[in-house]
C-alpha cells in the first residue's frame, strides 16, 4: 500500500507543489524562531506576554480544534450519516460565548498560567495534580495519537510515507517551532494555518460539488435524511436527546476548561480581546458543517 501511495505521489506532486510545501515550512519555522528571539520571561513564553489580539486568538481557538482528524472524521461521518454530526460544531459557537462571558473573567483575574494552577489556588494542590495527570494521559491517548494517525493517513496518500515516518516528522516539526517560540509562535502559526485550512477546504468543497453535479447532484446521490440536522431520539448515532442534553456538558468541559483552549484566551491583551476572540472563533465554527461535512 505504501509503495503504491508513493508511486502515485511521484506522479502527482509537481515542482510547484513541492515549492508550496517548502515555503509553508519556512514560514512556520520563521515565526517560531522570531518569537524565540523576543522572549525574556515565563510570561512571554507561556502566555505570549499577554499581548495577543482577538483575531489571532480566535483563529488559534478554531484551528486548535480543527485538524486532520476533522477533515477525515467529519467527512467520513457526513458520508455515512449526513449533516447531523455538524451539531458539535454549531454547539461550539454557543459554548465559546460561555467561555468568554462566564469563565474568562475568572481566569484572567486569577492571573494564572494553567488550569491546574487555577484549581490549586481555588481548591488544593491535590486537585491540580489530579487534573494535570488526567489531562496528560487523555491527551496522549485520545488527542495527540488521533491527530498523528489522521495526519499520517493524509501524508501516506499524498507523500508516500508510512505512518511511523509521518508521525516522527510531524512531532519533530511541531516540537521545533513550539519549543523555540512558545505560545506566541503557536498562536501565530495557527493564524497562518487557519487561513490555509479555510482556503483549502473551500476549494475542495467546490471541486467536490462540481464532481457530483452541484447541490442537485449531491441530493440525488444521498438519502433525504442526510440533510436533517435533528434526528429522532431512536437514531443510533445522533439522537436529538443526546445532542441537546449530553453534548453541551462535553462542550463546556472542552471549550471552557481544557488547557489547550484556555491558555489561548489567557494570552489576550485584556478581557475585551478575550471575549472578542471567542466571538470570532464561534463564527469560524459555523464553517466546518459546510466545508468538511
Amino acid at each position: 500500500m505504501v509503495q503504491s501511495a508513493a508511486h502515485f505521489t511521484h506522479k502527482s506532486l509537481t515542482g510547484i507543489d513541492i515549492a508550496i510545501i517548502v515555503v509553508y515550512f519556512i514560514v512556520i519555522f520563521a515565526i517560531g524562531f522570531y518569537f524565540a528571539r523576543k522572549e525574556r520571561t515565563s510570561t512571554d513564553y507561556f502566555l505570549a506576554s499577554r499581548s495577543v489580539g482577538w483575531f489571532a486568538i480566535g483563529a488559534s481557538l478554531f484551528v486548535s480544534n480543527i485538524s486532520t482528524e476533522h477533515f477525515i472524521g467529519l467527512a467520513g461521518s457526513g458520508a455515512t450519516s449526513g449533516l447531523a454530526v455538524g451539531h458539535f460544531e454549531w454547539l461550539a459557537c454557543l459554548i465559546l460565548l460561555i467561555l468568554g462571558w462566564v469563565f474568562v473573567p475568572f481566569y484572567l483575574r486569577s492571573n494564572v498560567f494553567t488550569m491546574p494552577e487555577f484549581l490549586e489556588r481555588r481548591f488544593s494542590r491535590s486537585c491540580a495534580v489530579y487534573l494535570a495527570s488526567i489531562s496528560i494521559i487523555a491527551y496522549v491517548f485520545t488527542k495527540i495519537s488521533v491527530h498523528l494517525y489522521a495526519a499520517a493517513i493524509v501524508l501516506e496518500r499524498v507523500v508516500g510515507w508510512n505512518a511511523l515516518q509521518a508521525a516522527v516528522v510531524l512531532v519533530i516539526a511541531t516540537g521545533v517551532y513550539t519549543i523555540a517560540g512558545g505560545l506566541a509562535a503557536v498562536i501565530y502559526t495557527d493564524l497562518v494555518q487557519t487561513i490555509i485550512l479555510i482556503i483549502g477546504a473551500v476549494i475542495l468543497t467546490f471541486i467536490g460539488l462540481h464532481d457530483v453535479g452541484g447541490f442537485a447532484g449531491l441530493r440525488a446521490h444521498v438519502p433525504a435524511d442526510y440533510f436533517h440536522m435533528i434526528k429522532p431520539a431512536s437514531d443510533p448515532e445522533f439522537p436529538w436527546t443526546g445532542i441537546f442534553f449530553g453534548a453541551p456538558i462535553l462542550g463546556v468541559w472542552y471549550w471552557c476548561t481544557d488547557q489547550v483552549i484556555v491558555q489561548r484566551v489567557l494570552s489576550a491583551k485584556d478581557e475585551g480581546h478575550a471575549k472578542a476572540a471567542t466571538i470570532f472563533a464561534g463564527f469560524l465554527k459555523i464553517l466546518p458543517v459546510f466545508m468538511l461535512v
